[in-house]
């Protein structure tokens, strides 16, 4: 499995800053992003402080693409595996892939498809699901992601019905627990 440990994610997020150093500024009044800066990122294991500055630089035309990448490695700790931030920095994900204003925004929906994706329970009768993803208890990110979506019901439905493919509208409509 290749992990991303917290070293790595916290260096990628500084070089988005070298490379844009205006992107951390930029959406700071955006309603999106309100209260991301409050939350203690780092409090989370494996989790880089600086996602509010991924955050804003989505805002920033110039550095959007790559603070996508970056943020999508920041916020899962392997390929199998969602960061324990992940459904704090959710709400946060699902009102800026609502706004057309984001030029990222196909890359939030792609994200916010596989997050649901993620958050699907394994069966804990299928040892190799287990094996490869974790069991439920092991990772409770994946209800708490599934509240999220399901809070945000009306958003979700919305991000969905903008999907071409009618797999991914399905999943991300599993996931908020709409039909």
């Amino acid at each position: 499995m290749c992990k991303v440990d917290l070293a790595a994610k916290e260096a990628a997020i500084a070089r988005v800053l070298e490379q844009h150093p205006r992107a951390a500024d930029a959406g700071r009044e955006h309603p999106a992003l309100q209260g991301c800066e409050d939350v203690r990122w780092s409090d989370f294991p494996a989790c880089p402080a600086g996602i509010p500055v991924l955050l804003h630089a989505l805002l920033d035309k110039g550095a959007a693409s790559e603070a996508a990448r970056v943020l999508h490695h920041s916020l899962f700790n392997d390929i199998a595996s969602m960061n324990a931030a992940m459904p704090t920095a959710l709400p946060f994900l699902l009102r800026l892939a609502r706004d057309p204003q984001v030029s990222v925004r196909s890359d939030l929906l792609a994200l916010l498809v596989g997050v649901a994706g993620y958050s699907e329970p394994v069966d804990a009768g299928h040892e190799a699901m287990v094996l490869w993803f974790g069991s439920d208890s092991e990772h409770p990110e994946r209800e708490q992601c599934r509240a999220v979506f399901a809070e945000h019901a009306r958003v979700v439905l919305a991000l969905a019905e903008e999907l071409a493919n009618s797999d991914e509208r399905a999943i991300l409509r599993q996931a908020a627990g709409l039909p």
